[in-house]
């Protein structure tokens, strides 16, 4: 079972260079400092080499960016479960948009992920994805439009279907999982919205990473929380 309580903000450094080394260890200590003060649940996503810097340094949880379906061995390369825990991870994404899984693999992440008690976001980019994922009962998942992400306008203004009719298939399905949503959220509107569509909290990237104020967007976006 998760530890995590939503609503939340995950924010995905991605590999943008503004989040490399000591800079994204300084985004995620502004994370921090917000999620204490508006006493709210922020989760940061660090490029993988940065896991253990990071997760050394703050207090809120660290999740990797992608984890691949293996146990140890000669898998040159890959993110191992194992190696993520040590390097201080409490959970990852899974199947993001930009580093695709196939279903059998993210039956076999799920399940590897209940196993070593480490938290876990499958991501999906629409209503009957969403579905074929809750049969694994993922801890979280996260539905975001392909097409949106990056973008300016909000998958809860571009698409709010997407989002409220992934939170019924997937509770049809396993009331227990956890509906987040992404694609183009950029403020706490954007994040207030997502909660009154049925979703418990939003998925983020470039909004927060590329913005010139980091503070000032992340504590907007809390503020929706």
């Amino acid at each position: 079972m998760s530890k995590i309580k939503p609503p939340m903000i995950i924010l995905n450094f991605k590999n943008y260079s503004e989040t490399i080394g000591k800079k994204g260890l300084e985004l995620a200590k502004i994370a921090e400092a917000v999620a204490k003060e508006k006493e709210a649940e922020i989760i940061v996503c660090p490029q993988t080499a940065d896991i253990r810097l990071i997760s050394s340094n703050v207090e809120i949880p660290v999740f990797a960016q992608h984890v691949d379906s293996d146990e140890p061995g000669s898998h040159t390369g890959n993110n191992l479960m194992e190696t993520l825990l040590e390097s201080g991870a409490k959970g990852s994404l899974v199947n993001h948009s930009e580093h695709r899984l196939k279903l059998a693999d993210i039956d076999f992440c799920v399940t590897r992920a209940k196993e070593l008690n480490l938290d876990h976001i499958v991501c999906t980019n629409n209503i009957s994805t969403s579905k074929a994922a809750a049969v694994f009962s993922p801890n979280f998942i996260a539905v975001e439009p392909p097409e949106l992400i990056g973008g300016d306008i909000s998958v809860t203004t571009a698409d709010p279907d997407i989002v409220s009719g992934s939170v019924e298939a997937v509770k049809d399905i396993d009331k227990d999982v956890k509906v987040l949503c992404g694609a183009g959220v950029k403020n706490g509107m954007d994040v207030a919205k997502s909660i009154e569509l049925g979703a418990e909290g939003v998925l983020l990237a470039s909004g927060i990473v590329k913005a010139k104020d980091k503070e000032s967007v992340i504590r907007d976006l809390a503020s929706g929380l």
